[in-house]
């Protein structure tokens, strides 16, 4: 590479980290926006949403006290969190098994098995929700035990395809010799083959407690008000006649933002390496 070559690629590094730095602000900017109007009297967030707090306007955590108060956020988030966990957590086992069976068995079945799991992932919601609200009720599945069994149901698509490509990528030589050496099936899956996908699980928990944590639409198709999730209880402070006590709101988006983004933070570096170690063909 010569010097002109060598200029030009440092040009197009520095136009690329501008870019790519400007981007990442601009995202994070409505995140900057919540957290700055949940420390200001509900008075001036309206009047003046982009000030930064000051003596006039700093409500300190009167906001936070207050949706506390009214929104029961403690309970809340333990059920987001029951649901949370509970639910990421059969997914990666039910899915990751299934992928595996999938891989290793060559047959129709499990070639067409694998193409409705793929073909889930492209149904939108919106075309199933009130039937799967009516089925739901009739199976008693109105409740967070119920709701976990239908996360796990629309959670699967995605996380198969991800195991999929993934379980391609082991070397069947291994699970023979752990099967030789007199493991179960079951045996080589726990102690051999599991452990061996650490970088796909990581990555499907943290794609679906994203999405589980927050999500605010099957939660409210499932469960009574009175036993809402965090997006649910937040929803309840619009009042009547179209009053939002925006203060509030403001401090609780933040309190039920927080947890997930820590969560992401601390295992962002495997989702690059569990979606490239997916995306084997095979």
């Amino acid at each position: 590479m010569d010097k002109k070559e060598m200029e030009v690629s440092k040009t197009m590094g520095t136009f690329l980290t501008l870019s790519l730095t400007a981007l990442s602000l601009g995202f994070l900017f409505p995140v900057a926006l919540v957290l700055i109007n949940s420390f200001k009297s509900k008075l001036f967030i309206s009047s003046a949403p982009f000030q930064i707090p000051n003596g006039d306007t700093y409500a300190g955590f009167g906001n936070y006290t207050e949706g506390i108060r009214k929104t029961g956020f403690f309970q809340a988030f333990g059920r987001s969190l029951f649901i949370t966990v509970a639910s990421v957590a059969i997914i990666i086992l039910f899915t990751s098994m299934t992928a595996w069976f999938i891989t290793r068995v060559k047959s129709m079945f499990t070639s067409l098995l694998y193409y409705v799991f793929v073909f889930a992932m492209i149904v939108p919601f919106q075309m199933v929700m009130f039937t799967m609200s009516k089925t739901a009720n009739d199976l008693y599945l109105n409740s967070m035990y119920g709701l976990v069994l239908l996360y796990l149901g629309f959670g699967a698509g995605q996380a198969v395809f991800l195991f999929c490509g993934f379980v391609k990528a082991i070397p069947v030589e291994i699970e023979e010799a752990a099967m030789i050496d007199g493991c179960t099936p079951l045996q080589t899956y726990l102690h051999v083959v599991f452990p061996m996908l650490k970088p796909t699980a990581v990555t499907v928990a943290i794609l679906n407690s994203m999405w589980i944590w927050n999500d605010y639409l099957l939660p409210s198709l499932i469960l009574p008000q009175e036993k809402g999730t965090i997006p649910m209880v937040i929803q309840n402070l619009k009042g009547g006649y179209g009053s939002i006590d925006m203060g509030a709101m403001m401090a609780m988006l933040v309190l039920a933002i927080l947890p997930i983004v820590v969560f992401y933070l601390s295992c962002q570096k495997y989702i690059i390496k569990g979606v490239a170690a997916g995306a084997v063909k095979g």
